[in-house]
């Protein structure tokens, strides 16, 4: 059964993406507006992500890899007929270019057309262009932007109970990644009957800021990229189809280095968060509940690890403090310090590069699985950022 409680019960089937041709898209022309900080060695980059992989299958996690769910779903006309007008939305192309455009795309077969749908397509490829706009373009400008940020698969999706939220990612150069994903969802026969609790089009909600503390309770950052009426949005749909009983709305800083709220907290046991330090204790969080007439009750800010111990019924949120200078601190928070996946509890995923912080970790009792992230880190982005739990086992069933 698909479906998730929480974030450390054991981890049963996740969705990764492989990366591919779309990495190769990036040069330093481009990187900025594909969100990208460096360009990444390709071949190392897949290196580290199969070694990723492999760790959590050595851990008995079932591997769903995005790119095959997709060809899968390519096969079905009417995935195929719902995707590329959807694609050809994206861009101004013209009236002329974007014809042209879709035919070149419904002439390919699944596997070339979930290709060209992750990698993007540059003008010198589409062999058939005409017209102004295919002539104002250099060559090497794509008519179909590249995705190099798929890999990152916890954003366009989060599984809250048995129920799956396609989000509303913010970043223009991302939108067609929740497009994709709610393709895989709709049309795949793994997934024939899910329901879905959030779309595309709503309001701006991105994975990396939701974390399920625990059962029938979530905390929802709002910041870079989640906005205030997306966390609402979100309250609603929640509370009303009974999978929470509370929402803490958590303030994050609106810069880079975190723009979710899994890059400064992340669980690794059941009452137990890493967070990086200066806002371990400073973080706060409005309470949401819901009032019987179907509106939301929302509480004064306080403390967000005094509301959330508050809102899962236990006497604390332990807080693993690595305590880190301030220089090494903020150099392992850019580097994905704490954003760590839990396969089960206290059993997490970390990048090896952060030697402080794992070492913490594991004086803490949590046995930390390290895994090589030079590469795939590139885009800010660690081992949680990297995968979405399709499917964890249920707290309820731990006890």
């Amino acid at each position: 059964m698909n479906g998730a409680d929480s974030e450390v019960g054991r981890l049963e089937t996740v969705l990764l993406h492989r990366p591919g041709a779309e990495l190769k898209r990036l040069t330093p022309r481009n990187n900025d507006k594909l969100l990208f900080d460096s360009i990444p060695w390709v071949g190392r980059a897949q290196e580290e992500h199969d070694a990723f992989a492999e760790a959590l299958r050595e851990h008995g996690v079932e591997v769903l890899y995005l790119t095959e769910l997709l060809q899968d779903t390519l096969e079905y006309e009417a995935a195929r007929e719902e995707i590329v007008p959807a694609v050809l939305q994206e861009r101004q192309l013209g009236d002329r270019l974007a014809e042209l455009t879709r035919r070149h795309l419904l002439d390919l077969d699944p596997e070339q057309l979930a290709q060209t749908l992750i990698a993007g397509l540059a003008r010198e490829e589409l062999k058939t262009g005409r017209g102004l706009v295919y002539e104002l373009l250099d060559r090497h400008d794509f008519v179909i932007d590249p995705l190099p940020n798929l890999l990152f698969t916890r954003d366009s999706s989060v599984w809250i109970g048995d129920k799956v939220a396609v989000t509303s990612l913010a970043m223009p150069a991302r939108t067609r990644e929740s497009r994709l994903t709610r393709l895989i969802y709709t049309h795949h026969p793994r997934f024939a009957g899910a329901e879905h609790l959030y779309e595309p089009w709503l309001e701006h909600v991105e994975g990396g800021d939701v974390l399920l503390m625990g059962p029938g309770v979530i905390a929802v950052g709002t910041g870079e990229r989640t906005t205030p009426a997306g966390v609402e949005r979100l309250c609603r749909r929640v509370f009303a189809s009974g999978l929470a009983h509370t929402v803490l709305a958590v303030p994050v800083a609106q810069q880079r280095a975190t723009m979710h709220l899994d890059t400064i907290c992340t669980m690794v046991d059941v009452d137990t968060v890493v967070m990086y330090p200066p806002v371990a204790y400073s973080l706060q969080a409005y309470t949401v509940t819901a009032m019987e007439n179907g509106e939301l009750r929302v509480f004064e800010p306080r403390p967000f690890l005094e509301a959330a111990a508050q809102a899962m019924g236990i006497e604390r949120v332990k807080v693993i403090d690595t305590g880190l200078d301030p220089v090494t601190a903020e150099r392992e928070q850019w580097d994905d310090g704490n954003n760590t996946l839990a396969l089960a509890p206290r059993v997490a995923v970390a990048y090896e590069r952060n030697v402080e912080t794992n070492a913490r970790l594991e004086a803490a009792g949590v046995k930390v699985i390290r895994i090589a992230g030079s590469e795939l880190g590139s885009g800010r982005g660690g081992p949680r950022c990297m995968s979405c739990p399709i499917s964890r086992e249920r707290l309820a069933a731990l006890a």
